[in-house]
């Protein structure tokens, strides 16, 4: 996809608009050419490509992994869930801020084109910056040097993430727009959710007229709704211009607590699908992973959700650094976009990290309250049939007396495993960075969420 350079040009000297910067200063920043730190020793990747056509520490692919609203906290949590150390836990590189154009708390559309263009705007706007003029991503910088380029997300696809590396819109909400854009932008790989944003009013989507999915397939791309489908996909080249588009829902995908009763895939097979389509591409590819729905737990202070779909991320971490591993040139970057729902790891003056009490749980609060009926008193059962718990009375009339019941069980729970919750929105929390692959010491230090897409477009030479 070629498209308008905007006021942000990432692939030529990363000209910045609104910094300050000359075109001298955005090509040289101030961290380049610092080299690596004498006490970081030879890497663990070092020496494990595939064969002499490689050319050592050079990265000709990245996966961009980025799990919504995941703070430090999430990454303590977790820890304690799962009972050991995350496959990420070893690889951080350093945190960095996330402030908007117009709030110290970013929402995810700032966030997101902060991260993917290098340029702060305000809260809502993709693509934009705070001005209005359109800017250019690394994914498009990266397919204008000839990569092919993915998608992936747990959300919509069209949502404000992923929205933010191939859209330019004014409002996150325009979700119909969106996919048009991304429809258009010549993206390879495309799955996620939001089939209903594809198709057209007369066949129940949110299009007036125009059946994105029919015509990707007219343009010879293979679409897949389904987790089988999915896996049956095979012989995909996307040097010879194959594409690939999987919606597996109207909406969003399901919460990875509920995923096992869909056919939808999980992140980390839709992950796998996209590296075995875009790894073809002889000149590299970039790919974008979004956990998405990690933020949608934090908003809901729902800490079993949380854990869950943070484990679900971990396992697509896994697939891309397992690559990352074989292949030799592959930068894997995880980085959360801002937090959510200020998480904290203990709560109630307990001395005590129980977040492993939330493997027993089966069903996200929102379930959980769907089941209660209208005088709820049902609600010891419903929570023990999820959670296991033995309800005390306490609980079952804060419970019952609730004016939001998936509140009440979410905070029921979250001080079983001894997590506390400061909002149900967004904090101004600063953000891990946990970086794998060659170059990932170019990444090392405190950083602000612009930088990345910076950091990232110097390692891969798209200024050159």
């Amino acid at each position: 996809m070629l498209k308008k350079v905007g006021i942000a040009a990432l692939g030529a000297g990363l000209v910045l608009s609104g910094m300050g910067l000359t075109a001298a200063d955005a090509a040289k920043p101030e961290w380049a050419g610092q080299g690596k730190p004498e006490w970081a020793g030879k890497p663990e990747w070092a020496g494990k490509g595939k064969g002499k056509d490689k050319e050592k520490d050079k990265v000709e692919n990245v996966i961009y992994m980025i799990p919504d609203g995941f703070s430090s906290d999430y990454a303590s949590n977790y820890r304690v869930y799962k009972g050991e150390e995350a496959v990420w836990d070893a690889h951080l590189k350093g945190m960095f801020t996330t402030y908007s154009a117009n709030s110290a708390i970013t929402d995810s559309a700032a966030a997101g084109t902060a991260m993917a263009t290098g340029v702060k705007t305000n809260n809502g706007v993709v693509g934009l910056d705070a001005e209005g003029n359109e800017l250019e991503s690394i994914l498009e910088a990266s397919e204008k040097a000839g990569k092919s380029t993915g998608l992936v997300a747990t959300s919509t696809i069209t949502h404000a993430t992923p929205a933010s590396f191939v859209a330019n819109v004014d409002s996150r909400n325009n979700e119909t727009e969106i996919a048009r854009q991304m429809a258009d932008s010549g993206v390879d790989v495309i799955l996620g959710g939001g089939k209903n944003n594809f198709l057209p009013a007369s066949e129940g989507g949110n299009q007036d007229e125009r059946n994105l999915i029919r015509e990707a397939q007219d343009e010879g791309a293979t679409y897949v709704e389904t987790r089988e489908q999915l896996l049956d996909v095979d012989d995909l080249d996307v040097d010879e211009g194959d594409r690939l588009l999987g919606l597996f829902a109207e909406d969003a995908l399901a919460p990875e607590l509920h995923r096992g009763e869909t056919e939808q895939p999980s992140i980390a097979e839709m992950t796998e699908a996209a590296i075995d389509a875009l790894e073809e591409d002889k000149d590299g590819f970039f790919l974008v992973v979004e956990g998405s729905q990690i933020d949608w737990a934090g908003h809901a202070n729902d800490a079993a959700w949380a854990m869950s779909d943070a484990e679900a991320f971990e396992k697509a971490v896994e697939e891309a650094i397992e690559f990352a591993e074989e292949d030799g040139n592959t930068l894997v970057v995880v980085a959360g976009d801002h937090d959510t729902g200020g998480m904290t790891t203990g709560s109630n003056g307990s001395m005590e990290l129980n977040a492993d009490v939330l493997q027993n749980v089966t069903a996200t609060g929102d379930h959980m309250a769907a089941q209660l009926n209208e005088d709820r008193s049902n609600v010891a059962e419903v929570v023990k049939t999820f959670t296991g718990f033995d309800l005390s009375e306490e609980e079952i009339g804060t419970i019952r007396e609730a004016d939001n019941a998936s509140l009440a069980i979410n905070h029921v729970i979250s001080d079983r495993a001894n997590i506390g919750w400061t909002s149900t929105n967004h904090t101004g929390a600063d953000i891990p960075l946990y970086v794998f692959g060659p170059k990932a010491d170019n990444f090392a230090g405190f950083h602000d969420n612009t930088d990345l897409p910076k950091l990232i477009a110097e390692v891969m030479k798209l200024d050159k």
